[in-house]
């Protein structure tokens, strides 16, 4: 697997990737390694078939791709070839890059949302330790654009060394976990009406 984010500028790949099962099957590969339609579909929540059916689509854009078979080789077994998945801001933007970029964010934002929803509704099984460990926060600011992307470059160069892409189970403590993080920094929207 490559320890880099996978490049996607092509607005059809984008609507490809747009959707909750296959991201969810990308997230399960990605972060748990190869596994077959089977598996893949039991973390989407739906049929083998129909995993098998968005592992080709993915697949189709290069998000995931065979592995070797394991076993007596029966099942076809897939594995992510990139740890994440980066969408660039284009100097020019078409309307159809536009549009495609802003479903599969919507996408995005609803998963994470959900997760957020998911740990909320489990928090009190964690123990005091991760409880306390956790940051659930707004923060309003007030900067200019150049301000905001050093904000933003900054905050990545500190979480660079634990992300999942360049920190594999190995090289992390024992008891480490797999941690959801979430940063937005946009200008606030005008106030509808």
């Amino acid at each position: 697997m490559s320890w880099r984010n996978k490049l996607v500028e092509d607005p059809r790949a984008m609507r490809a990737l747009a959707h909750p099962a296959r991201l969810a099957i990308l997230k399960r590969l990605q972060l748990e390694g190869a596994a077959t339609a089977t598996e893949c579909a039991a973390v989407a929540g739906i049929s083998p078939s129909a995993g098998s059916y968005h592992l080709r689509m993915l697949a189709k854009y290069g998000f995931v791709e065979d592995a070797p078979a394991r076993g007596d080789g029966r099942e076809r077994v897939w594995r992510a070839p990139y740890r994440g998945f980066t969408v660039p801001e284009p100097d020019e933007q078409t309307p159809e890059m536009v549009e495609a970029k802003n479903v599969l964010a919507k996408v995005v934002l609803d998963g994470m949302a959900e997760d957020v929803r998911r740990y909320l509704d489990s928090s009190a099984r964690e123990s005091k330790e991760w409880r306390q460990a956790v940051t659930l926060s707004q923060m309003i600011l007030r900067v200019n654009a150049e301000e905001l992307a050093d904000i933003g470059r900054r905050v990545t160069e500190i979480l660079e060394p634990y992300l999942t892409r360049t920190r594999g189970p190995e090289e992390a403590p024992p008891d480490a976990r797999v941690i959801q993080g979430v940063i937005h920094l946009y200008p606030r929207p005008p106030a509808k009406g």
